[in-house]
């Protein structure tokens, strides 16, 4: 049995936690079965029993608006997926922007195809402010490809939930397939070379927020939060490849006006390497996920496998990642019914982020026993050989059947 993977993002291009994902999810894969990616990009690979190609793109000769450029882009690419012979057995998309390289897998080879649902464009509709009227094609195309696929894969019940909600799609044909954790490499180390580089004294208690600057990961909110942060720690926000201009905008005001209270914030403005990461993960007394929209939050999982205790809102897969007073604390965010991803009262979601940060900072003894318990429960629940078993029995089944 051989699966084909489509996707926008895998090494050394990756930027979320898709990526991640499909990343680790391959090469665990490929240890038990054939696995073919084809990603956006210049990558090529041949490992045992795992290929990659990447698909470049020429985008000099487009001169339709810029926001539609990544949305003509992809399909562009998808395109290209099928017009290279596909020999698979089951097809294998992960978001959007390769959804039309499923669909047309599926139609002109007779192939099944499974859709892991990574995130939602219906519940990210601050997208338009980067994508413009493509956002409505994404939107489209998504639903498209959901209700055709043979099999979607939600990260946690809270997407099954939404899938069912916002799609038409049989509850039999979704199949909830938690994201994992490589237990090897994200692990508690000892080293101190990458805060060195950065400044940051490792004998200084630290917060630290890693991720992108989207309003999906709410680090606005957290920057917010700071003034309301007893004195006593530092702030690292390790935060950069910002969603559009008025993102990093709204990011630069709020750190400003943050930095009146707290000189000292270090904001490093770039997306660090995996070594950097592992240390800031296991030096810094407490991890802060503030996301307003969350299927997952794989970040949440990299600090608990680190040892570190994890403050989190309590949306969407984060609920089964964090469990609230044992590897960390849950904060509630009321949200807005007429726009589901901002809360109901900013200011006081960051006075309740603050409140739980201070919690743990407190009490040292307090953040230690919820790391000890993160670790545990990482190692128990996450494993990425558990979630490749889980998906090759799915792909097996799917062959069975004819595709639908």
């Amino acid at each position: 049995m051989k699966t084909l993977f489509l996707t926008n993002e895998y090494p050394p291009h990756v930027y979320g936690g898709a990526g991640v994902h499909v990343d680790y999810l391959s090469r665990e894969l490929a240890k038990i079965m054939d696995v073919e990616v084809r990603a956006f990009g210049d990558q090529s690979q041949a490992l045992e029993n795992l290929k990659v190609q990447g698909f470049p793109l020429d985008a000099g000769g487009f001169t339709c608006p810029k926001p539609l450029r990544s949305v003509f882009g992809a399909i562009r690419r998808c395109v290209d997926f099928n017009t290279t012979a596909i020999d698979a057995d089951v097809v294998h998309c992960h978001t959007w922007y390769s959804h039309f390289g499923g669909i047309l897998a599926k139609l002109n080879y007779g192939i099944p195809m499974a859709l892991t649902v990574h995130s939602l464009e219906p519940l990210r509709p601050w997208k338009r402010e980067q994508l413009a009227g493509g956002y409505d094609f994404t939107c489209w195309l998504e639903k498209t490809a959901i209700e055709m696929a043979d099999a979607v894969i939600a990260v946690s019940n809270d997407t099954k939930a939404d899938v069912l909600r916002l799609f038409d799609v049989p509850e039999e044909r979704i199949k909830i397939i938690h994201n994992g954790i490589d237990l090897s490499e994200y692990q508690k180390v000892e080293s101190t070379a990458a805060l060195a580089r950065y400044g940051i004294d490792p004998n200084v208690p630290f917060l630290l927020f890693v991720g992108r600057i989207t309003r999906q990961k709410g680090i606005v909110h957290l920057v917010n939060a700071v003034r309301y942060m007893n004195p006593g720690f530092r702030v690292v926000l390790c935060a950069g490849a910002p969603d559009t201009p008025e993102i990093a905008r709204e990011m630069a005001a709020a750190v400003e006006a943050a930095r009146k209270v707290r000189p000292d914030i270090l904001w490093i403005e770039e997306m660090v390497d995996k070594k950097t990461v592992y240390e800031f993960y296991s030096h810094a007394s407490v991890f802060c996920c503030p996301s307003i929209y969350e299927p997952f939050g794989i970040i949440n999982l990299e600090a608990m496998a680190c040892e570190t205790a994890v403050v989190a809102s309590a949306v969407g897969g984060i609920k089964e990642v964090v469990v609230d007073g044992e590897t960390g604390f849950l904060v509630p965010v009321e949200q807005m019914k007429e726009s589901p991803f901002e809360p109901t009262n900013p200011d006081q979601f960051a006075r309740d982020l603050a409140a739980r940060v201070n919690q743990v900072m407190a009490d040292p003894a307090l953040g230690e026993r919820f790391g000890k318990a993160g670790r545990k429960r990482a190692v128990e629940k996450f494993s990425w050989s558990a979630i490749a078993a889980q998906t090759h029995a799915l792909y097996a089944d799917l062959c069975k059947r004819p595709s639908t």
